[in-house]
């Protein structure tokens, strides 16, 4: 373990990145006449677009914050029952979030008792007031802070109840979400670190086992489906938690040729990797094949190499700023834009069309996740962010 805990930029800049473009892909498939190559391949097209590079890169990012936030936690006295608690809360939080918002991909916008919009709001409403980032103090505030949580629950109770899906189905796991698929991961990840410790060997064992139980799964030699979700994005974590404990017991500022080199031999290797495993794999993100999770891990090495150099080394964290409200409040920059979908829709506005078309389209969608980073970093100031 290591004498003294730092906050690493690299980490920070990198979730911040992540979020960022995971705002980009999520809202220019609304422009149309976009290359192709920005967007989701197809589910049996062999293609790696830019938007299937996004998820999984937040997924290694989040990997690589969990080895620090234990240990963090250990640093301040939390007791090892503590800090699995708050590993299940928060695995059980990203689940039921994924959860809801799946199910608002089927919702009946005609049959439904609440109208698909206000149930959307009051939705985020929910989770706002659920998991809000509250101020520790002790008196009458936190009994009001305590009871906007119970409204949070109160209301999600009441929106579970009145859901309608198509056809009048109920409220189902269809699949778990983005933040589900994120919620398993993170608590998958998290058992592993707790198991492994900041140890570079048995981290290195365990990183190299889930790449195997990746590919022995597709390869349908076993079974693991046992583990909520598919093995190649539980590597994704666990490949970004193995990063962590490196940059631990072998990145030095003084001396960063050593990591860096390492990170990019580690790159390469992925991508010799990628080019063998396609011979039996496509690349696609939808059926995360193991070509893909290789192609991934080689650009997020990549990544974390340049990073290092830029943030840790040279000092450059403030080329970041613009969108450093994306690091730190990532679940309030990822709720943001579904308030304002419904609220865009309930005043019947629309953008004008050359923002909707072509380059255009992207540029709007670029300026659309700036601002939604801002407003998230204003809303942080404001002591409204979203923590779990």
């Amino acid at each position: 373990m290591i004498k003294k805990m730092t906050r690493v930029a690299t980490i920070d800049v990198f979730r911040a990145l992540t979020m960022f473009f995971m705002l980009f892909v999520n809202d220019v498939p609304s422009a149309k006449n976009i290359p192709h190559w920005i967007q989701h391949a197809e589910w049996n097209e062999d293609m790696l677009g830019f938007a299937d590079t996004i998820f999984p890169l937040f997924i290694f990012a989040m990997g690589m914050s969990i080895p620090f936030a234990i240990l963090n936690r250990e640093r301040r006295g939390d007791s090892s029952l503590k800090i699995g608690l708050h590993i299940i809360l928060r695995t059980i939080a990203l689940i039921v979030m994924g959860l809801f918002l799946v199910n608002m991909e089927s919702y009946d916008w005609g049959g439904a008792i609440i109208p698909y919009r206000w149930y959307m709001i009051m939705l985020i409403s929910a989770f706002f007031l659920l998991w809000n980032d509250y101020p520790r103090i002790e008196g009458k505030k936190r009994h009001i802070f305590t009871a906007l949580k119970v409204a949070g629950v109160a209301l999600l109770c009441v929106l579970f109840h009145y859901y309608r899906g198509d056809d009048g189905a109920p409220f189902a796991r269809h699949w778990w979400g983005i933040l589900g698929l994120i919620g398993w991961c993170y608590f998958v990840t998290a058992v592993v670190f707790s198991l492994v410790r900041d140890r570079l060997v048995p981290m290195t064992i365990a990183w190299v086992a889930a790449i195997a139980a990746s590919l022995l799964t597709h390869s349908h030699m076993i079974d693991l489906s046992v583990i909520p979700v598919d093995m190649t994005l539980h590597a994704l974590g666990i490949s970004g938690a193995f990063t962590s404990v490196m940059i631990m017991k072998v990145a030095d500022k003084e001396r960063p040729a050593k990591f860096i080199a390492l990170m990019l031999g580690l790159a390469a290797v992925m991508l010799a990797l990628m080019f063998w495993a396609h011979d039996h794999w496509i690349i696609s993100k939808i059926r995360s094949t193991p070509t893909w999770l290789f192609a991934c891990n080689a650009i997020a090495f990549t990544l974390v190499a340049i990073l290092y150099y830029l943030t840790d080394v040279k000092g450059k964290k403030a080329w970041f700023d613009i969108i450093k409200p994306a690091g730190v409040a990532t679940l309030t920059c990822y709720m943001i834009p579904y308030l304002w979908y419904a609220i865009q829709g309930l005043l019947g506005w629309h953008y004008p069309e050359i923002c909707r078309t072509g380059m255009g389209g992207i540029i709007k969608s670029l300026v659309f996740s700036l601002i939604v980073v801002w407003i998230a970093g204003g809303m942080s100031k404001a002591r409204i962010r979203m923590k779990i």
